[in-house]
């Protein structure tokens, strides 16, 4: 609990950065778009776990504020699918940017060894919790530890 504590608080430091922008429920829709990409409006809510008629008032204001951009699947017009616009993933990338800098600065204070075993037990975290969707965790700018020991932090 006191890591769950920590890593909240991290968290809540990057959110700060844009919640003059966007509300929490909004930076997650934007945070699954980025990560998981291709989402339609109603795997976006099985995702979000809320009603369709949530997720798709959340996807208004952010399409309005030019965050986030709908088009016709090229398989199914009737179906839109979510993606962010350059503004969305600029916003994304700068949350992505002071996370990744804060858990830095922590794992700084960790010997190497105890590095790596911590990334790849917070990525199989994130895994089980169904946050990490195939070799998505890139996205975030972390990859599991390779054969030759590096993390992959990028």
């Amino acid at each position: 609990m006191v890591a769950a504590q920590a890593l909240v608080g991290v968290a809540a430091q990057g959110v700060s950065e844009v919640e003059d922008r966007v509300t929490l429920p909004q930076l997650r829709v934007l945070m699954l778009v980025a990560t998981r990409g291709g989402l339609n409006l109603g795997a976006l809510a099985q995702a979000m776990g809320v009603h369709p008629s949530n997720a798709s008032r959340a996807c208004d204001r952010l399409v309005d504020s030019g965050l986030l951009a709908r088009s016709e699947s090229t398989l199914d017009r009737r179906n839109l699918m979510l993606e962010l616009t350059p503004d969305g993933q600029a916003l994304i990338d700068e949350v992505i940017d002071h996370r990744r800098n804060a858990i830095a600065t922590i794992l700084e204070g960790l010997p190497e060894s105890r590095r790596r075993t911590l990334a790849n037990a917070m990525l199989s975290f994130a895994e089980a919790a169904g946050e990490i969707h195939g070799d998505s965790a890139w996205k975030l700018g972390w990859a599991r530890a390779d054969s030759q020991g590096s993390t992959g932090q990028g």
